[in-house]
């Protein structure tokens, strides 16, 4: 099969299956995304195992899903003031706190129980260091999804899939305005030592067709002010090819082509979702500020 036909396919079936979880409900929404973080995740060790640290992985991944499911569960029984739902984002909330002041000790107790490691080429406390990182750039942005996700209508959050749609057709417009006016225009390198593909006019034509979607979202979106939908917009625009450049950088210094193999043509969901991981904490402080 070619290159060709497999990013068809396998893009076609990944788009149902985004498409799909998101619109039927919010459990679908998240089970989806906290399953796509966590190959993220497992994706972002595994390069670092590359460049010679010793991430504990299965602990990261552990810690990722209880912090993606903790936001969810507040977002989702945010409108309950008391009785079982309140109880279980207590619960959820003091298991992850707990967790977040003996997640270093946990991990030095493990660099200390392999100590010496064989072949051993960096420091103990940088696989420490690399545990939380992965965290903090995957995990934690990815589960702000559930924050844009639950719309606050008269007082009481509820699941809208349409923000997410919203998102996805943004980040896809990005994508494609760059990549046709890059082609068409594109003769000023954007950053030719990270992603030499990527040009100036390529970034504007991105910037472009956003704002354009952004505009057009009104007819679907009717709750939200132009202002919001066109900042949105443009924090997608702008941050989206940041994150992009910054996995491509990361991939550049482990000296490998794609963060996985998951879906053929495509690379992994790393590849996929990095712009993700700078778009979603601006878009949660954005939501906040205009809320």
């Amino acid at each position: 099969m070619s290159n060709l036909a497999q990013r068809v396919i396998f893009g076609v079936i990944g788009a149902v299956l985004l498409l799909g979880s998101v619109w039927f409900s919010a459990w679908t929404f998240a089970l989806f995304f906290a399953l796509v973080q966590a190959k993220m995740l497992h994706e972002f060790y595994r390069m670092m195992r590359e460049a010679g640290y010793k991430p504990a992985a299965i602990l990261g991944i552990c810690i990722s899903l209880l912090i993606f499911f903790t936001v969810f569960i507040e977002n989702q029984f945010a409108q309950y003031d008391g009785g079982p739902e309140n109880r279980i984002v207590q619960a959820a909330e003091l298991t992850l706190i707990g967790l977040a002041l003996l997640l270093s000790v946990l991990l030095l107790l493990r660099e200390m129980s392999a100590w010496p490691r064989e072949n051993q080429s960096v420091v103990p406390f940088a696989n420490v260091g690399v545990n939380l990182l992965g965290l903090f750039y995957v995990s934690l942005p990815m589960s702000l999804l559930s924050a844009v996700a639950f719309a606050d209508a008269a007082g009481q959050a509820s699941y809208d899939y349409r923000r997410i749609f919203a998102l996805l057709f943004l980040v896809w417009c990005s994508d494609i305005g760059a990549y046709a006016a890059g082609k068409t225009f594109g003769k000023h390198k954007l950053a030719p030592t990270i992603s030499p593909g990527k040009t100036w006019e390529g970034a504007i034509g991105g910037f472009l067709l956003t704002l354009l979607m952004g505009w057009a979202l009104g007819f679907w979106l009717t709750d939200l002010s132009l202002a919001y939908r066109l900042v949105a917009a443009g924090t997608v625009a702008v941050f989206g090819p940041l994150g992009d450049l910054a996995e491509s950088m990361l991939k550049r210094s482990v000296d490998i082509k794609d963060s996985g193999t998951i879906m053929p043509g495509h690379g992994g969901l790393l590849d996929r979702f990095d712009a993700f991981l700078f778009i979603l904490p601006v878009l949660a402080l954005l939501q906040l500020l205009f809320a």
